[in-house]
């Protein structure tokens, strides 16, 4: 047969949902791939029943239902005090994922460089690749995953990049970026005229005495500042794919295209349930906060158990595991041998760092407590074991 594109060399399938996988098939409790056991408020279940027998079933908008688009808008500005025209500053996508694509492809021609700060969720690397961009990584460095500013200055120095991308709070690390570090990056975009390209699925996912900053709410942003967003983790539902793009109404026009002949729209009856999503009350995100903080409480309590080292997330669900004492070759090794003979998945860290690291295990804690106590009665068996 003829050969395949020359850009697919450069990356391979998701380790994270491979991991997934292999799960299942060993019947293992599953911590890579980062989506809870338990279901969404339910408020968002009864009007996903409701907008099943409403008149939702064909195209919505393609950059996004009316009513879903003003409901996100006002929810926005709520967090934010980004003020938003719903019609001219978003655009709704297949879930944060697509969100990225559009990103990439709206702000980069081929051949243009995109900073990534390592590690980084793995999407980031294959979407520069397949919008024709070249990622250029910057390390985040031990402990606190904080990086070099002179390295950063350096690199956008050296390679003129189009984008920065920032995931805040991070996948994989936890790291919540800094008001003062977020400006940095912002006066490094306006001196090289690059775009700040923000991942922010887990800005309500947040850890004491850290805070959420939204990047396009500080004075410096400006219109070179593109969000990408989702629902999936502040409602639990990474099923429902629901995304968005946000950014000045230039960058938005162009996106629109992007999207339009990526996936035309994402589902209209889910965007019609959501708005529930949208309008809950503040105590809802509250009690989110409070609620993740006890299940990270929880995991690190069960993993000291291992006597092994671990990672302390500031933000987001999930925590790298230091498995190089347990004596394996490489992480990918000991990830699956986790699997088969301890019975709990997690992603080998590789997959996550440009370096060449292999001391590491991601496993998140988006579970149920007694998932989360099974899972560590099984993992304690590691300290038993050396």
């Amino acid at each position: 047969m003829p050969a395949t594109a020359h850009r697919l060399a450069g990356f391979t399938e998701s380790v994270i949902r491979g991991m997934s996988r292999l799960a299942s098939r060993h019947s293992a409790i599953n911590l890579a791939q980062g989506f809870p056991d338990f279901d969404p408020p339910e408020e968002l279940l009864v009007a996903l029943e409701r907008a099943t027998r409403g008149p939702f079933h064909q195209y919505a908008v393609t950059w996004g239902a009316p009513r879903f688009r003003e409901a996100l808008a006002r929810k926005i500005q709520r967090f934010s005090g980004v003020e938003l025209d719903p019609d001219r500053h978003l655009v709704v996508t297949c879930g944060s994922t697509e969100a990225m694509m559009v990103a990439m492809m709206t702000a980069c021609n081929p051949g243009d460089r995109v900073v990534v700060f390592s590690p980084f969720y793995e999407n980031y690397a294959a979407d520069a690749i397949l919008s024709g961009a070249q990622p250029v990584f910057v390390p985040l460095r031990a402990p606190d995953s904080g990086f070099d500013r002179d390295e950063l200055a350096a690199a956008f120095r050296q390679h003129q990049p189009r984008a920065i991308i920032v995931c805040n709070p991070s996948n994989p690390t936890g790291k919540v970026f800094s008001a003062d570090e977020l400006r940095f990056i912002l006066g490094l975009a306006e001196q090289f005229d690059a775009f700040v390209i923000t991942d922010e699925p887990y800005e309500h996912i947040v850890f004491e005495p850290n805070s959420h900053v939204h990047t396009a709410a500080l004075p410096e942003a400006g219109d070179r500042v593109i969000v990408c967003n989702s629902l999936s983790k502040t409602y639990s539902i990474t099923g429902w794919r629901l995304g968005y793009v946000q950014a000045s109404p230039g960058v938005i026009e162009q996106a629109r295209k992007v999207h339009d002949f990526l996936t035309v729209g994402a589902a209209a009856p889910l965007q019609e349930a959501a708005v529930a999503g949208l309008e809950l009350p503040l105590s809802y995100y509250s009690e989110l906060r409070a609620g993740y903080a006890s299940k990270r409480r929880l995991f690190l309590d069960l993993l000291r158990e291992t006597g092994l080292p671990f990672t302390e997330p500031q933000g987001a669900y999930y925590v790298l595991l230091d498995i190089s004492p347990l004596g394996f070759a490489t992480d990918h090794e000991a990830a699956e041998w986790l699997v088969r003979e301890i019975g709990v998945a997690g992603v080998p860290g590789s997959s996550f760092f440009r370096e060449p690291e292999h001391r590491y295990v991601r496993f998140h804690f988006a579970k149920r407590e007694e998932t989360l106590r099974a899972a560590g009665e099984r993992l304690a068996r590691l300290r038993l074991g050396r």
